[in-house]
């Protein structure tokens, strides 16, 4: 596997009145944490995502910068295609004096699960009730034209003003004409298959493709169960509890719940991951990134009943607003379990 990566998010959200899922960012918190993946964690790709062209490109600096791979992946959720089009062309127009720069470390995505996130591509879907729609099946099993078009328009228009490798991080189902693109990129879980078999079969058919693959999500959450799906599609907690993370007035009256208590199991994590990483290794999967560094909209407690990071699929856990890990001390989080198991498995591959 060449590139061997994580997800970093920039701050991602479900639309301009939405929740940013990184109240924590800075500049210098962001460096910190890009040193902490190549140096220790051993990676030497990530994946940036977030909706804020400016953070982007900041952190895309920085990551080439110490000798990250980086696959940028600006993402306007829940927006029309014409707005989604003129925002990626922009970012990819401030994106080619990177390239220009770093020419063998920039991989540009013109978006992340459209069918999902652009709203005209199941027209009349609910985000929140999207796996239950009729017109989702029906759109899978279909040619799936509406899809295709625009990543044909999306691919052409990004090659006007940027000058690098562009890609696209697609769902399973999602049938994507990689013939306008230069890297296959999927979100694909190993949980989202039946069997290992399945599973393997799907990356065959990709591969066959003669372009280099890349797993651009995958990952298992910290709790007992790890690898059961609904991790990948379900916040585990109750809704009015968030209001302790985003409105600061209210963080010392209210905290955030869950709605179902599942055990921390941060070891069947570590293991599961690992286990995936050889196996995309094995059979020639060109790029890796495991979802997610952090998240810490989910911060970890030690009381079950609050502890949202247990289905939280970071490699580390959020702290309590203002506490400070041991390993870190000028950080809000502490690695879990996976963080070490993969930073052993990575320096590893570093070392061959």
């Amino acid at each position: 596997m060449r590139q061997r990566g994580v997800n970093y998010d920039v701050g991602r959200s479900m639309g301009s009145r939405s929740m940013n899922w990184r109240p924590d960012y800075t500049d210098p918190l962001m460096r910190r944490e890009l040193d902490i993946i190549r140096a220790d964690l051993h990676a030497n790709a990530v994946r940036l995502g977030g909706r804020d062209p400016r953070r982007l490109l900041t952190a895309a600096g920085y990551a080439a910068s110490i000798g990250l791979n980086v696959w940028l992946g600006p993402e306007l959720a829940n927006a029309t295609p014409r707005r989604t089009l003129a925002y990626i062309t922009e970012a990819a127009a401030a994106a080619e004096p990177l390239f220009q720069r770093w020419p063998d470390r920039l991989t540009f995505s013109v978006g992340n699960e459209f069918t999902v996130f652009m709203p005209s591509i199941v027209p009349g879907r609910r985000l929140a009730h999207l796996g239950r729609l009729p017109r989702l099946r029906e759109f899978m099993r279909s040619g799936q034209d509406t899809l295709r078009a625009f990543l044909a328009q999306a691919a052409a228009s990004v090659r006007r003003v940027y000058g690098g490798p562009v890609s696209y991080s697609a769902l399973p189902y999602e049938k994507v004409d990689w013939d306008h693109f230069d890297v296959v990129g999927v979100n694909y879980y190993r949980q989202q298959a039946l069997t290992t078999d399945k599973y393997l079969t799907a990356i065959s058919r990709l591969q066959a493709t003669g372009k280099p693959v890349a797993i651009t999500e995958l990952g298992f959450a910290s709790c007992q169960k790890a690898d059961d799906p609904k991790f990948l599609s379900t916040f585990n907690v109750v809704p009015l509890s968030m209001l302790g993370v985003t409105v600061p007035a209210l963080r010392q009256l209210i905290r955030p719940r869950v709605r179902t208590v599942y055990p921390r199991d941060e070891q069947a994590q570590a293991t599961l991951l690992v286990d995936q990483l050889e196996l995309l290794d094995q059979v020639g999967v060109d790029r890796a990134f495991v979802m997610n560094f952090s998240f810490p909209i989910a911060p970890f407690s030690e009381d079950p009943r609050h502890d949202l990071d247990a289905t939280a699929l970071s490699i580390v856990r959020t702290l309590p607003h203002g506490q400070h890990g041991t390993t870190y001390p000028d950080v809000g989080w502490e690695p879990k379990e996976a963080f070490h198991a993969v930073a052993r498995y990575y320096r590893q591959q570093e070392a061959r």
